[in-house]
């Protein structure tokens, strides 16, 4: 069960909640993820677990080992996630123009994506490519390499719902059916996605 998503948060996707917070641009988001992360865990912020794997990937260790995190910032927010049980990959995109997005979409997305993407008009192609490359980041966040693991080794696809779903994912992501994903409006001018799984 989701709450709605206000554009104020936090708001609670299954076992993960995401707060916003303003955040000054320009600075690394780890320092106040972790103040946000020991108000809620109890402690002081240095002293928190909070360690990065061999990629860079946030992780919680010892007694927090069971909880997942990770934290997303751009232009002046910062989304922080924290879940039960899960390994989760949050992401935070300005909706702001790009000029060559149908370039991009060409050159970097999935095949069944760019014909699809292509095939829209150019209100359609900025509504999609905004909601499927933050979708696509917070899944590869999940995964712990990011965007460096290749765009078009997973495929997006709009469902009668309206949302996105994951129709296929390279077999290092696992089976497409074990994740989950949530995209919301995180500010007026902010796209938001969370991906997570069950460990």
């Amino acid at each position: 069960m989701s709450l709605p998503a206000t554009l104020d948060g936090p708001w609670r996707f299954g076992p993960v909640t995401v707060w916003r917070l303003p955040h000054v641009h320009g600075t690394r988001g780890e320092p106040q993820a972790r103040v946000l992360l020991a108000e809620q865990l109890g402690g002081l912020p240095d002293e928190l677990p909070l360690l990065r794997d061999e990629r860079g990937r946030p992780e919680l260790e010892g007694h927090l080992a069971h909880l997942g995190t990770g934290w997303s910032h751009s232009h002046g927010l910062l989304l922080v996630a924290l879940g039960e049980g899960v390994r989760l990959g949050v992401d935070l995109e300005p909706l702001r123009p790009r000029p060559r997005m149908r370039e991009i979409t060409e050159r970097f997305f999935h095949p069944q994506e760019v014909e699809w993407l292509l095939g829209l008009d150019d209100a359609g192609l900025n509504h999609w490519f905004f909601r499927v490359w933050c979708a696509k980041e917070a899944l590869l966040k999940a995964q712990g390499q990011g965007i460096s693991f290749g765009l078009h080794r997973l495929q997006l696809a709009a469902g009668a719902d309206g949302a996105l779903h994951l129709a296929w994912c390279d077999p290092e992501l696992g089976p497409a059916s074990r994740w989950h994903l949530h995209e919301w409006q995180a500010a007026p001018d902010f796209r938001a996605a969370l991906a997570w799984y069950v460990r």
